[in-house]
C-alpha cells in the first residue's frame, strides 16, 4: 500500500497452537510468554499466532499475566476483531483475508496510513507499560515509513524511555539490529537521540556524545550508520559486529587512555579496553558471541595498523581475515576527525601497489619508530616486568 516491498507477512489464524501442531506434522511450539506455531514449508518457516482475547483484570487467568502493568503471559484466544484491538499501532493491525481479497480494517489503521500517522491502540502509557520495547517499535517506524508519531504517544516516550533497561538484553539487540541494519539507520538514530532511547541502549556511548557533542564518538556513530544504509541500499552485506564497533568506539577510547597510563603497551590497552566495554555493555543490549568476535578483531588490528613493524608485517596484516574490515575501521576513524590521515593513505596506497612495488614502497616516516632490543647473553636472566598485564 506504501509502494514498497514488503520483508515478510504475519499470519493469524483462529486455530490454536495445538490444533495447528495436530495439522501441520513439519511444525512445532514456542514461546511461554506467547504461544506460537513455527510451519516448516520446504526452506520457509512460517510463524502462526493465535487470535488473542483482550485482558480482563477480574478474571484471573493464569495464562493471562500481568506485573507492574506488563504483559508476562499472554496466551488467551479470541476472535479476530478482538485480535485488532490488542495490537500496538493502528496501521499495524491491518488484516489481509487471503480467501475474500479483503482488507479488514476494526482500529482506523487504513485511514492512518494514508495520513502517514502512527497511532497506538488504546491508552498510550498503558500501552507502553505492557511492553516498553512498543516505544522502540513506534520510532522504528517512524524512521523507515517516515510517518509521525501521534501525539501522546510521542510525548510519552521521552518520560517513559527508562523502561527500556527492564527488558531482556537479547531481544533489545534483536530491536537494536531491525532499527539500525533495515537501510533508515540514520533516521532512526536520530529519532532514539531525540526521545532520550539512545541512552538506555547504549549508555556509555550515549555519554561520550554528550560530553563532545561533535567529537569522535558523534561523528563515528553517525558515519557509521550512514555506510551501513548506504550498503544496504547497493544491495551490498552488511554486519552488526561493524556497526557495533563504531557505536563502542567513543567508550574504548576513554578506556584505552586509561589503560595506556597504566602502562600497558597499545596493544594490550586496546585488547583490556575492549574486552571491558562489551562486558558493560552486554548487560543493556547484548551481543551474539559470533559478532562481539568481530568487534575484538576490527578493534584490535588498530595498533597494528597505526604501529607498523615493516613491509613485511604490513604485508602479511593484509592477508589477515578481518583485514578490509579494520582498514575501513581506520578510514572512519580518519573521517571522524582523529589524526590517522596519513595512515589511512598509506594504507590504500599500500594496498593499490602490486607485491614489487609493496616491497620498495617506502615506508611511513610519521609513524612511530621502533624501538631497538638489547641482546642479553645467554644465562642472563631477564628481570621482572613491573608492567602491569593486560586485563
Amino acid at each position: 500500500m506504501l509502494g514498497r516491498k514488503p520483508k515478510d507477512f504475519d499470519v493469524a489464524t483462529g486455530a490454536t497452537p495445538d490444533v495447528v501442531r495436530k495439522l501441520f506434522r513439519s511444525s512445532r511450539l514456542i514461546g511461554r510468554r506467547f504461544r506460537l506455531a513455527h510451519v516448516r514449508m520446504g526452506r520457509e518457516v512460517i510463524e502462526v499466532a493465535t487470535f488473542r482475547a483482550g485482558f480482563d483484570e477480574s478474571a484471573g487467568d493464569p495464562d493471562h499475566v500481568r506485573i507492574d502493568g506488563r504483559i508476562v503471559r499472554d496466551n488467551v484466544y479470541g476472535t479476530l476483531e478482538e485480535d485488532a484491538w490488542r495490537r500496538d499501532f493502528t496501521v499495524n493491525s491491518l488484516y489481509y483475508d487471503h480467501r475474500e481479497h479483503v482488507l479488514i480494517d476494526f482500529t482506523g489503521g487504513y485511514a492512518d496510513l494514508c495520513d502517514r500517522r502512527l497511532r497506538l491502540i488504546g491508552r498510550a502509557a498503558e500501552r507502553y507499560r505492557e511492553d516498553p520495547v512498543r516505544m522502540l517499535r513506534a520510532v522504528r517506524f517512524a524512521g523507515k515509513l517516515g510517518f509521525e508519531i501521534d501525539g501522546e504517544a510521542s510525548r510519552l516516550i521521552h518520560d517513559l524511555a527508562p523502561l527500556i533497561e527492564d527488558m531482556s538484553p537479547s531481544r533489545l539487540y534483536e530491536e537494536v539490529v531491525k532499527l539500525f541494519m533495515g537501510g533508515e539507520g540514520c533516521g532512526s538514530y536520530e529519532l532514539l537521540r531525540y526521545y532520550g532511547l539512545f541512552g538506555h541502549l547504549f549508555p556509555e556511548s550515549d555519554a561520550c556524545i554528550e560530553a563532545e557533542p561533535g567529537g569522535v564518538a558523534c561523528a563515528m556513530s553517525r558515519k557509521a550508520l550512514e555506510s551501513t544504509d548506504a550498503r544496504i541500499r547497493a544491495g551490498k552485506p552488511v554486519t552488526p559486529g561493524f556497526l557495533f564497533a563504531a557505536l563502542l568506539w567513543g567508550p574504548v577510547l576513554q578506556d584505552f587512555e586509561a589503560c595506556a597510563a597504566r602502562g600497558m603497551s597499545d596493544a594490550q590497552a586496546c585488547e583490556a579496553a575492549g574486552t571491558d566495554v562489551i562486558e558493560r555493555q552486554i548487560h543493556h543490549v547484548s551481543l551474539p558471541r559470533r559478532f562481539s568476535q568481530v568487534v575484538r578483531e576490527i578493534w584490535g588490528l588498530q595498533p597494528r595498523l597505526v604501529n607498523r613493524r615493516g613491509r613485511g608485517a604490513a604485508g602479511r596484516l593484509l592477508a589477515h581475515p578481518r583485514f578490509r574490515a579494520a582498514y575501513d575501521f581506520l578510514l572512519l576513524r580518519a573521517e571522524s576527525g582523529e589524526d590517522l590521515a596519513e595512515h589511512a593513505q598509506w594504507w590504500t596506497r599500500f594496498q593499490e601497489a602490486g607485491e614489487d612495488a609493496q616491497r620498495t614502497m617506502p615506508e611511513d616516516r610519521h609513524g612511530p619508530k621502533r624501538r631497538r632490543r638489547r641482546r642479553r647473553g645467554r644465562g642472563i636472566p631477564r628481570p621482572e616486568s613491573t608492567e602491569q598485564p593486560a586485563v
